[in-house]
């Protein structure tokens, strides 16, 4: 399985390809610039990886929630190479990108509440159940003291993502109700790959002209 996945949806801007179980990686984080940034790190992967786009089975990227600038930059390359090399798209979710990160952190967590800065005085957020698999219930905006914690069901949780950074307020309604704090994490390329391969592996490869932003605060409920 060969696929390459696309983030530009916060301040962290990367790529990755994953070749078999094999993947190669780039990350960085930036205030600005992204769209000069993306591409040559696609062509940097590919080159190392010694493969084409034509060779890929599926373009994953990072669909958003996130910054409006570069969640559209992410949509529109995927799309873009993805028409060019006659290849399908796989969107995942950002906030479910950043929970499976926490995965791999810590495998013995159940549930993830992911909050990331959405600027505006808000924050965009999920709550995850990990039980095999990664699914999600609503993706929402909202100011950070509306955020709802996970419902106590046993078993460890943790919350994740800038937006505790940005509002220490929430992250310490989590710490106080039980939480493992990950409060620097950004979504990246790699996990969105992790999520992608699964993805691509049920067959759930989209056209590329559906390669489309999610915003939330335009569209509330949104899947992985």
């Amino acid at each position: 399985m060969k696929i390459l996945a696309l983030d530009s949806a916060t301040e962290g801007c990367s790529v990755s390809l994953g070749i078999g179980e094999r993947s190669i990686d780039r990350y960085v984080e930036l205030e600005r610039g992204h769209a000069e940034q993306l591409l040559p790190m696609v062509d940097s992967v590919l080159s190392e990886g010694g493969i084409v786009l034509s060779a890929l089975d599926a373009i994953a990227f990072g669909r958003g929630p996130g910054g409006f600038t570069g969640v559209r930059l992410a949509a529109s390359v995927a799309q873009g190479l993805a028409f060019g090399a006659q290849v399908g798209v796989v969107p995942i979710s950002d906030l479910a990108a950043v929970a499976q990160r926490v995965i791999q952190l810590n495998s013995s967590v159940r549930r993830v509440l992911v909050a990331n800065d959405a600027r505006m005085k808000e924050v965009y957020w999920a709550t995850f159940e990990v039980d095999g698999a990664l699914t999600s219930g609503e993706e929402h905006v909202s100011a950070a003291a509306e955020v709802q914690l996970p419902p106590g069901r046993g078993g460890a949780w943790a919350a994740a993502g800038r937006g505790l950074l940005a509002w220490p307020a929430l992250a310490e309604r989590c710490r106080t109700a039980g939480a493992e704090l990950h409060a620097d994490l950004l979504p990246r390329a790699s996990e969105v790959l992790m999520l992608a391969r699964i993805a691509v592996a049920a067959g759930q490869i989209l056209d590329p002209a559906e390669a489309l932003p999610v915003y939330v605060r335009d569209r509330v409920t949104q899947s992985l």
